[in-house]
C-alpha cells in the first residue's frame, strides 16, 4: 500500500489574495511533477485535499495526470492545524493507494506519525509542491521516495 503526501504548490501571499491561489510558477511546478510521476505509472484510487484553494488547485492538477477512479475530493481533517491522528486513522483504513494534498504543519505531523508514531518528530521536511511516497507491506511504514519540483522541471 502506498500513500502519497503532497504539499501544495507555491501560493500567492495572503496580502495579495486572501484565498491564496497558486502562482503561475506554482502551477507550472505542480504540473511538471504530476506529469513526471504519471510517467512512472504512479496510480492512486483517490486524491484528497483540504479544501483550501491552493490545495484544491494542486490536487486537481495531479488529478488530470493520474485520473484517480474515485476522483479528487475535499476531505475534512487535512487543514494546516488539524490533528494528523484523525487523518492517519482514516488513511490506514484504505485498501488502495491514496494521495493527500495539504499543508504544513499537518503534513509534517502526519508523515512523522506514519514513520515513528510520534506526531512531534519532524522526520520529513516538505518543500512547496513536493511529493513524498510512504509504503507499507506488513503494517509498518517506510519512506519510499520523495521528489521536489526543482528535480523535474522541464
Amino acid at each position: 500500500m502506498e500513500v502519497y503526501l503532497v504539499r501544495h504548490g507555491e501560493a500567492k501571499p495572503e496580502s495579495n489574495d486572501p484565498e491564496r491561489p497558486l502562482t503561475d510558477s506554482g502551477m507550472a511546478d505542480v504540473e511538471s511533477l504530476a506529469r513526471y510521476i504519471a510517467n512512472w505509472k504512479v496510480a492512486v484510487s483517490q486524491i484528497r485535499h483540504s479544501g483550501k484553494l491552493r490545495a484544491r488547485q494542486t490536487a486537481e492538477i495531479f488529478g488530470r495526470y493520474l485520473a484517480p477512479p474515485h476522483g479528487v475530493i475535499e476531505h475534512a481533517g487535512l487543514a494546516p492545524n488539524d490533528d494528523p491522528r484523525k487523518a492517519l486513522a482514516e488513511i490506514c483504513q484504505a485498501t488502495e493507494p491514496l494521495m493527500i494534498v495539504g499543508h504544513l504543519p499537518h503534513l509534517s505531523g502526519l508523515a512523522s506519525l506514519f514513520l515513528s508514531g510520534d506526531v512531534d518528530k519532524d522526520l520529513v521536511r516538505f518543500r512547496t509542491g513536493g511529493v513524498v511516497c510512504l509504503s507499507s507491506d506488513d503494517g509498518g511504514w517506510a519512506l519510499s521516495w520523495a521528489l521536489v519540483p526543482e528535480i523535474v522541471r522541464t
